[in-house]
């Protein structure tokens, strides 16, 4: 078979779609790294909601996606920007989503963490008209949904606190007291303005050595609070002197879904663990290639991972926060969820090229369980879209 994708100049460019998947099935548990996926949710194509109003989501298939990662090994980053937090699901749909996933991680054995964050607290016509005590208030509301549900809490960077803080000492107090009042370690979450320019200047600076240093200083307070930091910079360098001043015992999480395999992997002063978006598409290829890690061979690790940057840099080029897109769409083509709905109306997000580009990438990588069905999904798309086949 034959696909025509569309080409630069209003013409279109013949693929031709592989015939086997890539075979990957469930394995051992990991040993050697902790590693989450942070998952998408999927929406529900049959009601009828505006892109501003509250989300629909078709909660079994969502729940089904979840267990589909926990059955690789893989644990499940919840209510993360990857669920559309702040781009279509508001904190209502976050608890309701977060209640939901932990009890279904009790009842699978998987692995679960839930973010954390303020999005009640939403911006204005005037920004952000809020106090330091109404931030924190939002954060420990999220945090006892979270506790109470039994999943690990993720921190979230929040768009308010970047906005209301002065100075690295609001930062200092605010994450304190969350600190302080937790029920077990946390991990802290670094999220650059390359994911959300509402985070710019996140710790009381834009300069990168000072939010730093801020950061550290919240870890070096409450050490035995902190499970572990989860950096979302696109700066592999930064984030490897970062994890070599980490205190004993707090785990550096890459966010990097530029240069994963590479931070994984570590070096002989140390790694990174994962808490990736790119993780929830290549959710069973992942779990081989950490599996190959436990065993030490590095070299065999990358060679499975390597292959898939391409794919990453591509799903989560400028504007990075559109990324979800191309992550929802392979799902789709991956058969599973029915169709390519999102919460907001975020389908919309990505260009056709974009779209045919990931489709063509993940295809070359064997990703997609069932080829054929991915190829049909992909000719209908296409044809939608006025390409003809």
């Amino acid at each position: 078979m034959t696909l025509h994708l569309p080409a630069p100049g209003g013409t279109t460019r013949a693929y031709h779609p592989r015939t086997e998947p890539l075979p990957l099935t469930a394995g051992a548990p990991f040993t050697s790294r902790v590693v989450f996926s942070a998952a998408h949710v999927v929406a529900d194509p049959y009601a009828d909601v505006t892109p501003d109003g509250p989300a629909a989501v078709d909660w079994d298939a969502t729940l089904a996606f979840r267990r589909h990662l926990w059955s690789h090994g893989l644990g499940v980053a919840e209510a993360m920007d990857t669920a559309q937090r702040g781009m279509g699901l508001d904190w209502a749909g976050a608890a309701e989503l977060i209640r939901r996933s932990a009890a279904e991680a009790k009842a699978a054995g998987g692995r679960i963490a839930c973010g954390v964050g303020t999005d009640q607290l939403s911006a204005t016509a005037i920004g952000y008209p809020y106090s330091l005590d109404q931030v924190r208030a939002a954060y420990e509301e999220q945090l006892a949904v979270c506790e109470e549900s039994g999943a690990r809490a993720i921190l979230m960077a929040s768009r308010a606190l970047c906005a209301v803080a002065e100075g690295p000492e609001d930062y200092l107090e605010v994450y304190g007291h969350l600190l302080r009042q937790s029920a077990e370690p946390v991990i802290l979450h670094w999220l650059g303005p390359m994911f959300d320019p509402a985070l710019e200047g996140y710790w009381g600076s834009t300069d990168l050595d000072a939010a730093t240093r801020t950061f550290l200083d919240v870890i070096a307070a409450h050490p035995d609070k902190v499970d572990g930091i989860k950096v979302s910079l696109l700066d592999a360098r930064r984030e490897v002197e970062l994890r070599r001043r980490l205190p004993d015992g707090v785990r550096c999480y890459t966010g990097d879904d530029f240069h994963y395999p590479e931070l994984i992997a570590g070096d002989d002063q140390g790694f990174s663990h994962a808490l990736l978006g790119i993780f929830d598409p290549l959710g069973p290829l992942a779990a081989e290639a950490v599996r190959t890690l436990d065993t030490g061979h590095v070299g065999a690790f990358r060679a499975l991972l390597d292959p898939t940057v391409e794919l990453s840099r591509h799903l989560f080029q400028a504007p990075t926060r559109y990324y979800k897109t191309g992550v929802v769409l392979l799902a789709w083509l991956a058969g599973h969820q029915s169709h390519f709905t999102m919460v907001g109306g975020l389908q919309s997000a990505r260009s056709l090229p974009h779209l045919a580009r990931a489709y063509e990438l993940a295809d070359g990588l064997g990703l997609f369980p069932d080829p054929a069905l991915a190829e049909s999904r992909m000719k209908h798309l296409l044809t939608v879209h006025g390409v003809a086949q």
